[in-house]
C-alpha cells in the first residue's frame, strides 16, 4: 500500500477508536514518525496532509531538517541526552521524552539563547519495564515542581512507551489514571493537556484509554530501513 493509502487507513482507524471511546477524532492529534525515513518520503506524506512528524534521534532532525517541507511541525520523541539538545531545540514544537531534573535544565538553558519558551512531555516509565526509558510515577512531582524555576519551558503533559508484551491497555490505563491525577493540581508552569501514548501496534488502545497524541510509524511508513545513514 501507499504512503497514501496506510496514512487514511490509520486515520480512519483512529476516529473509530475515538467513537468507541465516546470521543471526538479532533482530540487525537496523529504524530507521522519517521525515524530512518528520508526527506523524500516524509515529504510525501506533508503532502498527503501530515501535519507533524515526530524523530526519535536529534542529529536525524538536525540532518533532515532543511530538506523537508516547511509548515510541518517537528516532535523529538526519543531518548534525549543533554549534549544533544542543542541540535534540535530551535527545530522541535515539542519535546516528548524528558525525563530527569537535569535534562529540563539544559532545554531551559538552551531556550534561553533563541528565546523561546520550549514545550515538553515528562516520559514515565508506567509499567516499571528495566529496558524503557522514562522515570517512575513516584518521581513525577519533584520534576513538576523543578518546572516552576524555569521560565523558558513548560510541561504540557506526559508520554509513556507500553511494554510490547502483554496487555498494552493495563499499562495505558494506569497512565490515564496518573495524568488525570496530576491534572487535578497545580504547578507553576505547568499544565497537564496532552498524553502521548500509543505507537503503530497499539494505538488505537491507547486512543480507547485517553491518549490525545499518537506516535505512528511503520503503519505509515512502511518497515523501517535500519541501512539508511
Amino acid at each position: 500500500m501507499s504512503i497514501e493509502e496506510n496514512l487514511n487507513s490509520v486515520k480512519e482507524r483512529i476516529a473509530k477508536a475515538a467513537v468507541r471511546a465516546g470521543r471526538s477524532p479532533k482530540d487525537i492529534s496523529l504524530i507521522a514518525v519517521t525515524k530512518t525515513h528520508g526527506a523524500d518520503m516524509i515529504n510525501e506524506a506533508i503532502d498527503k496532509g501530515v501535519s507533524d512528524i515526530g524523530e526519535n534521534k536529534p542529529q536525524e532532525v538536525r540532518d533532515k531538517f532543511e530538506y523537508v517541507k516547511s509548515g510541518v511541525k517537528w516532535h523529538l520523541i526519543g531518548h534525549l541526552q543533554t549534549n544533544k539538545v542543542k541540535y534540535i531545540i530551535d527545530k522541535v514544537c515539542l519535546i516528548h521524552s524528558v525525563d530527569s531534573i537535569h535534562l529540563m535544565e539544559e532545554i531551559d538553558r538552551q531556550a534561553r539563547k533563541y528565546g523561546k519558551i520550549m514545550d515538553v512531555l515528562i516520559q514515565v516509565n508506567i509499567s516499571g519495564e528495566e529496558s524503557k526509558s522514562g522515570i517512575e510515577p513516584g518521581e513525577l512531582d519533584a520534576l513538576l515542581k523543578k518546572a516552576g524555576e524555569l521560565d523558558s519551558l513548560r510541561v504540557k503533559g506526559l508520554m509513556t512507551i507500553a511494554p510490547i508484551e502483554g496487555d498494552a491497555s493495563v499499562h495505558f490505563k494506569n497512565m490515564k489514571a496518573l495524568f488525570d491525577e496530576y491534572k487535578e493540581k497545580s504547578y507553576p508552569h505547568v499544565s497537564m493537556e496532552e498524553l502521548s501514548m500509543g505507537m503503530s501496534g497499539d494505538f488505537e488502545k491507547a486512543i480507547e484509554c485517553g491518549a490525545t497524541m499518537v506516535r505512528v510509524g511503520s503503519a505509515i511508513f512502511g518497515k523501517r530501513d535500519y541501512t539508511r545513514r
